[in-house]
């Protein structure tokens, strides 16, 4: 939506880039009294990978993994008011079905964005920096290349991801047979010509794109293929006890541990958050059965081939590419030719270019990587006292649920919460059945010293000051109005997919 130019003086609150997780945060903050708040992104206007709207394909959340419900349901920015103001809760209700369509979310959050008073288009954050006291945020707009500045006590990036395209297809960089997921709806065409359709990547994105293309090509003589290299189409873990993975509660957990097994839970947990539905792997083999009926199931030309690794790509001497493959299990390696390849290979997350001249405040892992806390607060060097938060870049501190719509919400009231220095939203103190660390033991088992002995959940209790490298240190909190003395936060033991799962 249009909005006057911003007002003088600091902004509490400064978000950069404006996806669903920092619009989740927009619309926690925008009816605070007191706080000022201001979102910028370089595009137009809200869109939610539009390359991947494709026709019927579903959130894998409910419904309820809105942008506020699950902190704060009686928000007016929650998706059952959209129904209300779009006069079709009774529609909705009658269609009993949990998970949105892509589409319909996409709407929704488009919805949200063009209302909040505090979300603006079309501004380009080109360059941040720290001016003593509080950030300095150069921004451009878009539509008329004007310059402007404004400041903020605390930033938050929520800028996505981007896509990932493997080192093996490098060579195929911008050629327009050879695209990424993310592109395919707006794509599509490029791909009309060709005979033989490879697709690599065997998440949600890829059994979406294989599963449009076989509907768009039965009967045509068009081959389709899909290669992964997980040795098994697996779905996506979706049992009840199983999703308490994307808990606070994990999520505490997992921050609790050393780095070096954060970063090997992650790749193991590959089923909680890179794999396709059932429901959609399903939909795959239903199509494919109907294709058999009258011919044999050799007939169709389809190869699904999992446990098969693109090791190079090449284009070939006489048109299409050359994709040197080895089988996992065997290591035999083989040449496969095709006319065109869909790269469903996923996203991750990026240093934003504005941050630049911040990043020699930074205190970085041994891997490049923002040391992150549970208010999900960057640590930075201490002559940096306003907070830098991220939303969305802390899978290796925070776990599976760091992308997760479902903990969008929460992780936005709990940013809320640390940059206000207050419980402005109150916060669950426990959300899973799972007791993910073990209990305490020996002699030192029990309470002591007057504190509460731990629940299920939380990560082992360390009574020292906090040396942790994975924690930035503790600094002076602005809030929103005043500086404040601090309150314990009600996400602490004393008392946060793409896109979606």
């Amino acid at each position: 939506m249009d909005t006057p130019a911003p007002r003088p003086g600091p902004y509490d609150l400064l978000g950069v880039g404006i996806g669903p997780f920092n619009l989740s945060l927009a619309a926690l903050a925008e009816p605070v009294p007191g706080l000022r708040t201001l979102f910028c992104d370089q595009r137009p206007e809200f869109r939610w990978h539009p390359g991947m709207l494709v026709d019927g394909a579903r959130m894998q959340v409910p419904f309820l993994a809105d942008l506020v419900s699950l902190a704060d349901p009686t928000n007016p920015w929650s998706f059952l008011n959209h129904l209300r103001e779009q006069d079709r809760l009774f529609p909705f209700y009658f269609t009993e079905r949990f998970q949105l369509t892509r589409r319909e979310y996409d709407h929704y959050c488009r919805w949200a964005a063009e209302r909040l008073a505090n979300c603006r288009f079309g501004t380009e954050v080109t360059a941040l920096h720290w001016a003593g006291d509080r950030y300095r945020a150069e921004l451009r707009d878009t539509a008329t290349g004007g310059l402007s500045t404004v400041e903020a006590r605390h930033l938050v990036l929520g800028v996505g991801t981007r896509p990932v395209r493997p080192e093996a297809f490098a060579a195929l960089d911008g050629h327009p047979a050879a695209l990424h997921s993310a592109d395919y709806l707006h794509r599509r065409e490029d791909l009309s010509g060709a005979r033989d359709v490879t697709v690599v990547g065997s998440g949600q994105s890829g059994a979406e794109v294989f599963l449009d293309l076989l509907r768009r090509h039965d009967g045509d003589g068009v081959r389709l293929r899909w290669l992964t290299r997980t040795r098994a189409l697996a779905p996506m873990e979706y049992s009840k006890l199983g999703l308490e993975h994307f808990t606070p509660d994990y999520t505490r957990y997992f921050h609790g541990l050393p780095e070096g097994v954060r970063d090997t839970l992650v790749e193991a947990q590959w089923q909680l958050h890179k794999a396709a539905s059932a429901e959609t792997l399903a939909e795959i083999h239903d199509t494919l059965y109907e294709r058999t009926v009258g011919r044999p199931i050799g007939a169709t030309p389809v190869e699904i081939t999992p446990g098969t690794a693109v090791t190079d790509a090449r284009t070939g001497p006489c048109g299409g590419f050359e994709l040197r493959c080895r089988h996992t299990d065997s290591g035999v390696e083989h040449v496969l030719r095709t006319d065109a390849v869909v790269l469903a290979t996923g996203y991750r997350a990026a240093r934003p270019a504005a941050l630049e001249p911040l990043a020699h405040l930074v205190d970085w892992d041994g891997a490049g990587r923002y040391r992150v806390d549970l208010d999900h607060r960057v640590a930075m060097l201490p002559e940096v006292t306003g907070g830098l938060y991220v939303q969305n870049a802390e899978l290796h501190t925070h776990g599976v649920g760091t992308p997760d719509l479902g903990l969008g919400a929460h992780r936005a009231a709990v940013i809320l919460n640390a940059v206000a220095g207050r419980t402005v939203h109150r916060l669950p103190a426990r959300t899973a059945w799972t007791g993910f660390a073990p209990p305490p033991v020996g002699p030192s088992a029990g309470p002591a010293d007057g504190q509460p002995s731990a629940r299920p959940g939380d990560p082992p209790r360390d009574r020292s000051p906090d040396r942790s490298p994975d924690r930035a240190p503790a600094t002076d909190r602005t809030s929103a109005a005043d500086r404040t003395p601090a309150v314990p936060r009600p996400q602490e033991p004393t008392r946060a997919a793409t896109a979606g799962r």
